[in-house]
């Protein structure tokens, strides 16, 4: 049995530590998958449950010099906060003492200060004395994860770090330990304790500051985290009592008061109110509520009182299922991000190459100082090439989008989604419930020889009563609504607004429905009952009812996309209906979000083409594909692809699920349902059409920043590796020294992570 476990990873620092890790884990066997996200320093794992075991994956990871914190999920936020907290504390410590012993033997070696600073500080015993403790207590997390790279013949960052460090450190305790030796053989005795001590407070500086910006990225999990409620309010046995959101069980009846989040999600069972719903739509207005309709947990009563009853708690509510699909996408992996771990692979040991191919050129043809330069510039390629900024160049502008985007109600389910969607050139909607409201509602009443719009309305709502079809429940709500009617079955609501209103009520017998036809039934008018008929063409038709008198009026309101119905009673043709699923208030703005953009736009439908050209013309679709059954909506989403264009599909079926799992990026509706979200990339939760241009423009702007910070962290190694190995000497007599280098390497990083943190200031809808 297939299963997917995400965990946290402990020791991550650079791109080549991401390829070892999932080496590892991909050797393990029955594991499918392996993705390793250096961003959130976590791992995620499709494996056969059968097969693998936690000890299985932990030891994988131990055994290539990392920590494996597997359960890292049940733990609660303040623990997490705390132990972040610590980690932080503890490389604050390092850096301090590291920067403070390197300093001071830095002023008592480095040419020209060396002249203002105390006797002692210029003693090599005590230069040695002060550089031991950073070597080996600052810097023995380096050591740690280079030897156990080593057990398994592999390399990463600390191993070159470890190296160019130790190398320097044990060249200046040998000058200090055997000075008359170094002389002997020609050297001058100036050990470079400073070399290895500011390195390694430059680089843990660099980490430092490195995750502090990376704990800026992650600022829209914490924020939902941080909108559960704590307590819910239950009624049981007819009192109320406040008790930990944990303790709510499916089934219980809760009490919201004004200005309190609702803590889970469930149904009003009973009063009414005003909600804010802006943590899951991104929409400002607060939402009507009433019995019958869902709330959600985390989001903001307003204003009424009313008690719910819990249908979804602890992880199956939907701020958990987002903040679930926030992490996944957060931790996944763009194919943009193989070409750095690609690199990322071969280059450490490429760069230990490198070092020592500097090391053997200058000692063989250097000057009289040869080996002093050679050990120098070695130490100097093995600091710059540390490809911390290659690994952070992806996965920190891929949390910060997606975290961007959830936080405007648009859900990506992975980094590849938010790749792929800025390549879009052509988007299909679906008709029913993506452009339109998915409900058909009365737009037209008009009434002939002689009765009034308000007897037609109130005739038909009295026949339709008892039906249960769509159409049906459109005419009496909007009967109801206009206080023509009461008793309908199928709606309280409808039902109590009736009555309070003393609204007669109509008697209808011998009602029959005709199946795709309509319906018939008698009605008592003044103590007399009269036979009324209320259908389309063919029950007409059938009934051999005569309505030709009356056929421009139908034609123009199905010219306008409406479902026309006719009622008819003993006397002759009464007056017409016409319902018609109308279109969401975003869809045309949407739409001409996309135009602008030079997306084109395409509707799919299977209403006939007269009511889908009338739709797509009111809100800017120029071309449409109509009369197209459920079954076939994919074939036609692979028929444009194979035009060469890249395809997104927007839908909320089930019927719609085919085709947006064979689109190159399936968009659902957030009202839609759970399999065509299951089966889509992304899911717009806010239901604002607006928001597929939005997420095409996020994704847009994360791939500029991912592409600048890729370009910033290879040019950074491409140019300066060489200046390292010293190839602008021979011209201009410029050598890097190693403290610079490890300067350039710890700020590549800090200013890759801080461009990924500009993504939050960018403008997407």
């Amino acid at each position: 049995m297939e299963t997917k476990k995400t965990f946290s990873i402990k020791g991550m620092h650079c791109a080549s530590c991401v390829a070892v890790l999932e080496g590892s884990l991909k050797q393990v066997e029955g594991v499918v998958e392996a993705t390793v996200n250096l961003a959130t320093e976590k791992a995620t794992v499709v494996y056969d449950s059968t097969k693998v075991t936690d000890e299985k994956l932990s030891s994988a990871v131990s055994n290539v010099g990392y920590r494996a914190l597997i359960g890292e999920e049940i733990r609660t936020e303040d623990e997490e906060k705390k132990e972040k907290e610590r980690e932080l504390r503890d490389l604050r410590n390092k850096v301090f003492v590291s920067l403070f012993l390197g300093g001071l033997i830095l002023w008592g070696s480095f040419p020209g200060l060396i002249k203002t600073a105390p006797l002692f500080l210029q003693n090599f015993w005590v230069q040695l004395l002060l550089a031991t403790p950073v070597q080996f207590w600052a810097g023995f997390g380096f050591y740690r994860a280079t030897i156990s790279a080593l057990k398994h013949r592999t390399a990463n960052m600390d191993t070159l770090v470890t190296i160019g460090t130790t190398v320097a450190y044990i060249y200046s305790a040998f000058v200090t330990l055997l000075p008359q030796f170094v002389v002997s053989i020609g050297i001058e005795p100036m050990p470079y304790f400073d070399t290895a001590a500011i390195i390694i407070g430059l680089i843990l500086l660099g980490r430092y500051f490195e995750a502090k910006a990376k704990a800026g990225t992650s600022e829209a999990i914490k924020k939902l985290i941080g909108l559960q409620a704590k307590t819910a309010r239950v009624v049981r046995d007819g009192k109320e009592i406040d008790i930990l959101i944990s303790e709510v069980i499916i089934g219980d009846s809760i009490r919201v008061r004004p200005g309190e989040k609702i803590p889970v999600d469930g149904i009003i069972v009973e009063g009414e109110s005003s909600i804010d719903e802006s943590m899951i739509t991104g929409e400002s207005m607060p939402t009507d509520k009433t019995v019958g309709d869902m709330v959600v947990g985390a989001t903001m009563n307003k204003t009424g009182s009313f008690i719910f009853k819990t249908t979804k708690v602890g992880q199956e509510t939907m701020l958990a299922q987002i903040i679930k699909l926030v992490q996944e996408a957060q931790g996944s992996k763009a194919p943009i991000q193989r070409l750095a771990d690609l690199v990322s692979s071969y280059f450490v040991p490429v760069v230990l190459m490198l070092a020592i191919g500097t090391f053997v050129v200058w000692y063989d043809f250097g000057s009289t100082q040869a080996l002093t330069y050679a050990i120098l510039n070695m130490v100097a390629v093995l600091i710059i090439a540390c490809p911390c900024a290659m690994g952070l160049a992806t996965p920190t502008a891929i949390m910060v989008g997606t975290g961007k985007g959830a936080e405007h109600g648009i859900l990506i389910k992975d980094a590849e989604s938010l790749e792929t969607a800025h390549k879009i050139n052509t988007i299909i909607f679906d008709k029913t419930g993506t452009l339109t409201k998915g409900e058909p509602s009365v737009t037209n009443v008009v009434a002939f020889g002689g009765e009034d719009k308000d007897s037609i309305l109130h005739y038909a709502a009295a026949l339709e009563k008892s039906s249960e079809h769509p159409v049906a429940r459109a005419i009496v709500a909007f009967a109801a609504s206009l206080g023509k009617l009461s008793s309908h079955p199928l709606d309280k609501a409808i039902r109590d607004k009736a009555q309070a209103d003393n609204i007669e009520l109509l008697n209808v017998k011998g009602f029959n429905v005709i199946p795709g036809k309509g319906l018939e039934g008698e009605i008592e008018v003044d103590g007399n009952l009269k036979k009324y008929f209320f259908g389309n063409r063919a029950l007409m038709t059938e009934k051999h009812i005569v309505f030709d008198t009356y056929e421009a009026d139908i034609q123009k309101l199905e010219a306008e996309g409406k479902t026309v119905m006719i009622l008819v009673s003993e006397t002759g043709v009464l007056g017409l209906i016409a319902v018609a699923d109308t279109v969401k208030e975003s869809s045309k703005g949407g739409i001409e979000a996309l135009e602008r953009m030079g997306i084109e736009t395409v509707m799919i439908t299977g209403d006939n083409t007269r009511t889908a050209m009338a739709i797509a013309q009111e809100i800017g679709i120029k071309r449409v594909l109509a009369e197209v059954l459920p079954d076939q909506k994919e074939a036609e989403v692979r028929k444009i692809q194979a035009e060469g264009r890249v395809v997104a599909m927007v839908g909320d079926g089930i019927n719609d699920a085919p085709a947006l799992a064979a689109a190159d990026v399936g968009i659902a509706m957030g009202s839609g349902t759970d399999v065509a979200i299951e089966a889509a990339d992304i899911t717009l939760i806010n239901k604002d059409l607006k928001s597929v241009a939005a997420a095409i423009v996020l994704s847009k702007k994360t791939m500029r920043t991912i592409r600048l910070n890729l370009f910033w962290a290879f040019g950074y190694n491409i140019i300066l590796i060489p200046v390292a190995m010293g190839v602008l000497y021979p011209f201009f007599g410029i050598l890097l020294n190693p403290i610079f280098a490890s300067v350039a390497m710890a700020t590549s990083s800090i200013s890759v992570v801080a461009n990924s943190l500009l993504l939050k200031r960018k403008k997407i809808i």
